[in-house]
């Protein structure tokens, strides 16, 4: 019996095919932003969709983030089930206000009268020398904000099943998708960019970490690059006799504290690694889940590694130093293996 081929998609193509299964399937679905349309969007997301459904549902807006993201809460206020793209979240600044005190906290302030089903994508992350204003993870920012939903996607299996999710949940959604793993090609082709995905639409929950590594010495926990790095790294220390476990924590906010617990009781350490800033990030934010729930299972002291609080570098090789990588996750948790 002859074997399936497998359909092998990249994160973009994953995320564009998330979008066109749900505007087919719900005419209130509709997607604006900027370069969105004959464009498909500067990093693929909305490839193919304006030849699909045209103009009126996918619609290339002036440089204005303000208007555009105020459109499409007024939009969703209404009803609608709107997709914006802010290209970069680096630009978050010129359009806050929209976000976070209307999109986040309407449904709250109107006791729920109001829904905002609306989902927010944004590309994120550095690695390829475009300086300080256009290489930010910052997950911890609107993962602090109370109101939306935050998740960050390692895959292109986990790029649509959770667009999916977030195109049908009722909550406003902030989707951060990383440049690297959208597999385009004028960027360097990393083999975890592309994948199986399958044709028929599919939801993978939004409140959900996984654990894409089992092992029984160290809980290595990352998102998005990091985690494809953690595993790496711990394929390396597999040589070594050290089995880690390690954990993509893919929802920012809620963040799943249980899987998380679940492993560091199996395997008495903790290892962070985040893209973003060290100082009030997603480590300290794990580190504090682990001490306050599970501290006398711990036989070592949690470990975190994290970019250094300062701006993204456009020089290569500073920029290299600044972001961790697959060395810096294997040494430091050698390291924290011997002590106690």
């Amino acid at each position: 019996m002859e074997t399936a081929k497998k359909r092998i998609l990249t994160g973009n193509k994953a995320m564009a095919e998330a979008i066109a299964l749900e505007m087919e399937r719900d005419p209130s679905v509709f997607v604006l932003g900027e370069d969105i349309g004959n464009y498909g969007g500067i990093f693929g997301s909305t490839q193919g969709l304006i030849e699909k459904f045209g103009a009126q549902r996918v619609l290339d807006t002036p440089i204005s983030e303000t208007a555009f993201i105020g459109a499409a809460i007024g939009a969703a206020a209404e009803g609608m089930r709107p997709v914006a793209e802010l290209m970069f979240v680096d630009f978050f600044g010129v359009c806050m206000d929209q976000i976070y005190n209307h999109m986040a906290k309407i449904p709250y302030m109107s006791g729920g009268n109001v829904q905002l089903p609306m989902v927010l994508m944004t590309a994120v992350g550095g690695g390829y020398n475009d300086a300080a204003q256009h290489s930010q993870t910052l997950y911890a920012t609107f993962g602090h904000m109370p109101g939306m939903k935050v998740v960050a996607p390692s895959t292109p299996y986990d790029l649509k099943g959770m667009m999916i999710s977030a195109i049908r949940d009722d909550n406003p959604v902030l989707f951060m998708f990383h440049k690297s793993l959208q597999g385009l090609g004028w960027m360097e082709q990393l083999d975890v960019s592309a994948e199986h995905v399958p044709e028929e639409a599919y939801t993978v929950p939004l409140d959900k970490a996984k654990v894409v590594r089992q092992g029984k010495d160290v809980t290595i926990v990352g998102v998005q690059m990091m985690t494809h790095y953690a595993v790496e790294a711990a394929e390396r220390l597999a040589k070594d006799g050290i089995e880690a476990e390690v954990i993509d924590l893919r929802s920012i906010a809620p963040i799943d504290k249980e899987t998380i617990l679940q492993s560091v009781k199996k395997t008495h350490r903790l290892f962070v690694v985040d893209e973003d800033y060290k100082s009030y990030g997603m480590t300290a934010e794990v580190t504090a889940i682990v001490a306050e729930e599970v501290f006398y299972d711990l036989e070592a002291p949690p470990r975190r590694l994290a970019n250094p609080d300062v701006p993204i570098p456009y020089s290569r090789p500073l920029e290299d130093f600044v972001i961790p990588n697959v060395d810096r996750i294997y040494e430091q948790v050698k390291a924290l293996m011997d002590e106690e």
